[in-house]
């Protein structure tokens, strides 16, 4: 599971981890029992104060999506997370920049991307 953030985003640190764990569980990338990288761990792999990353635990841990056991570690609870409608719209903007971002860099043109995309779809 990779946990990845922007830090030009204008969104806090800590929110960017919790959505993107969150996002994780949602689509089954984590699953209830896995065990999240240590607070020290994560804090080197993003380049973030280990605050950050404390605060983002802690928040999933009050909301109930993640369970910290003394000495075993930060693991995912049974319960499935909530993801509300603002959180939803960040993450797809966020997505959307991305792939126009990389689109416009190789000079794909905004209707050669929709038109991609149209036909992703049909063939799913």
């Amino acid at each position: 599971m990779e946990i990845s953030i922007d830090q030009k985003s204008g969104v806090p640190l800590y929110r960017q981890i919790i959505e993107s764990v969150k996002f994780a569980i949602a689509r089954g990338a984590l699953a209830p029992g896995d065990r999240l990288p240590t607070v020290r761990q994560l804090a080197v792999d993003l380049q973030v104060n280990p605050n950050t990353v404390v605060r983002a635990y802690r928040e999933m841990e009050l909301g109930g999506v993640l369970d910290t056991q003394q000495g075993s570690g930060t693991f995912v609870t049974d319960e499935r997370p909530e993801i509300d409608a603002l959180e939803r719209s960040r993450m797809l903007d966020q997505i959307l920049t991305e792939l126009l971002a990389r689109a416009s860099g190789y000079g794909f043109t905004l209707d050669e991307v929709l038109d991609g995309l149209r036909q992703l779809k049909e063939e799913q």
